[in-house]
């Protein structure tokens, strides 16, 4: 299976592209797909999800292309938006029914399915509570069965993190990793922890464009021997992040150690060190904007 997105653009105002001439191929595996809000993350997440239509550009699913026959990809596409909401007063087991339904799957093929995902989401002990009731995360685990209802070989989940405490965010992350295989699982985010966690391959997306996509060594590797780390007094780290991209801070009892992308080293005492996906996501997301 593949999907294959070719120049890819829409165009919300006349003087405003939420994504512009994108090209990506995508294999079986978890895919992140990176960037800030307001990246264009989601507009192309609801394109492919087959909700919204392109301005520009083809989507092809297995050869079929999606814009002209959106059911090929529907009939195996399991999606969680950003903004995914439950019914307060049903349970979680008449949710995943009233879903179900709604996919048009028969009763005792969903009941069975049903059972499979809410032990598979750790919620089988909960599943005659209502949804009011559950947590943020409990709610998230909610919204991947009901994306997982059709067994789909496309799984797309849309900033799937956001408002979770960080145990829930592991444990939702471990989710989507035992749920890789034979599958494309496409992760937006903007959190650089969820994909470093869970991705075979990273996107990186700012300004409706695509500004990197390769499997996370790779990323580091644009990176090596350009990060440098050292210490400074506190008052001098305004002048610092005004001349360098600094990636990171921690305060020391000396001052404040700093975390810096540059070509060459930035000042006498600063020191080389392994480059993080944090240092290449906020140094691709830097040189884009300066670009525009």
């Amino acid at each position: 299976m593949n999907l294959i997105i070719s120049h890819l653009s829409k165009q919300y105002r006349r003087d405003f592209w939420g994504l512009r001439d994108f090209d990506l191929e995508l294999k079986p595996g978890v895919i992140g797909l990176l960037g800030p809000n307001g990246a264009g993350k989601s507009t192309l997440m609801r394109m492919l999800a087959t909700i919204t239509q392109p301005t520009e550009g083809k989507i092809e699913w297995n050869g079929v292309d999606i814009v002209k026959s959106p059911d090929a990809l529907r009939a195996v596409l399991g999606y969680l938006p950003q903004d995914f909401g439950v019914y307060p007063n049903l349970t979680a087991l008449e949710f995943l029914e009233y879903m179900a339904a709604i996919k048009g799957m028969d009763g005792k093929t969903a009941r069975r399915r049903i059972d499979e995902l809410l032990v598979l989401v750790n919620l089988a002990q909960a599943a005659k509570r209502p949804l009011g009731g559950y947590s943020g995360g409990m709610k998230q685990r909610v919204g991947i069965a009901q994306a997982l209802l059709n067994d789909p070989q496309l799984l797309i989940v849309d900033e799937p993190t956001v408002g979770l405490d960080p145990e829930e965010r592991v444990r939702f992350r471990n989710l989507l990793s035992d749920l890789s295989g034979e599958r494309i699982i496409l992760l937006s985010t903007h959190i650089v922890s969820d994909v470093e966690a869970t991705a075979t391959e990273i996107v990186i997306i700012n300004k409706g464009q695509k500004r990197q996509h390769a499997a996370p060594e790779k990323l580091l590797a644009l990176l090596d021997g350009k990060v440098w780390q050292w210490v400074i007094p506190s008052e001098d780290l305004p002048a610092l992040k005004a001349s360098h991209l600094v990636s990171g801070t921690i305060r020391r009892e000396n001052g404040i150690q700093v975390r810096v992308v540059s070509e060459a080293a930035p000042a006498p005492e600063a020191e080389r060190v392994t480059p993080s996906l944090e240092d290449v996501y906020l140094r691709e997301v830097a040189q884009g904007s300066s670009s525009k």
